[in-house]
């Protein structure tokens, strides 16, 4: 098996789109491998369900062009980061070998989204484990990147905004996939939902003069190797 170059963790299907879906084709126009694990199928929801949650989430993988895609099977609304979800999660990362790992931020209204980012990082430290039942050989994503999908009306501040401005179309496609989260049953008069998401994209952009952006949060220390990329 071929090792991902980056790994998407999604507490639920639709965050991966919404808090790094400009970045996932950039990341792949440079030749990266570029994965997602989706932790829960996220339902119940109010118009959805598995089945329609699970077709959205093959149209939105379409779009994205994803190497690879799975889901963890833990249990939506009830998401914890517990030693059985460690080490589960702690196994695909053994088995798929990411070198950098995407994890949502740490603060948020959402329970399932702040245990999602407890459970990326104890599951981090355990895929490296030997003398273990794991399975696979021992693995340590160099980083984590905390995306932004967040139910707090809270403004935390970036490490980076990465420009996504070539790629916020394919995000709004992908996005707009899940059509019983963000469509159906939703305001039709504007701002929608979507344009939230845009709007968003916007200000991230107008922050670091760009069109649109994407922002993330690092803990550990991050290295260049240039500044030729730097806006």
């Amino acid at each position: 098996m071929t090792p991902l170059d980056y790994l998407v963790l999604a507490p639920h299907p639709d965050d991966a789109e919404l808090g790094v879906g400009g970045t996932i084709p950039l990341l792949q126009a440079h030749g990266a491998r570029v994965g997602v694990l989706d932790l829960t199928d996220g339902e119940p929801t109010p118009f959805g369900t598995p089945e329609i949650r699970r077709r959205e989430t093959e149209e939105a993988t379409a779009i994205l062009g994803l190497a690879w895609r799975g889901n963890l099977g833990l249990v939506n609304r009830r998401l914890e980061a517990t030693l059985e979800a460690r080490a589960r999660l702690a196994g695909v990362l053994r088995e798929q070998r990411p070198r950098i790992l995407f994890a949502p931020y740490w603060d948020d209204a959402h329970p399932d989204h702040v245990a999602a980012s407890a459970l990326a990082d104890a599951a981090r430290f355990w895929s490296k484990l030997t003398r273990c039942d794991l399975p696979g050989e021992p693995h340590y994503p160099q980083k984590i990147v905390y995306y932004f999908s967040i139910h707090l009306r809270i403004h935390p501040r970036a490490s980076f905004v990465v420009d996504i401005t070539p790629h916020l179309e394919t995000k709004m496609r992908a996005v707009s996939c899940y059509r019983s989260q963000f469509i159906e049953g939703r305001p039709t008069a504007p701002p929608t939902l979507l344009d939230d998401v845009r709007d968003r994209a916007r200000y991230w952009g107008w922050a670091i003069g760009a069109g649109y952006g994407e922002p993330f949060v690092v803990r550990e220390e991050v290295g260049l190797r240039s500044l030729r990329d730097l806006l």
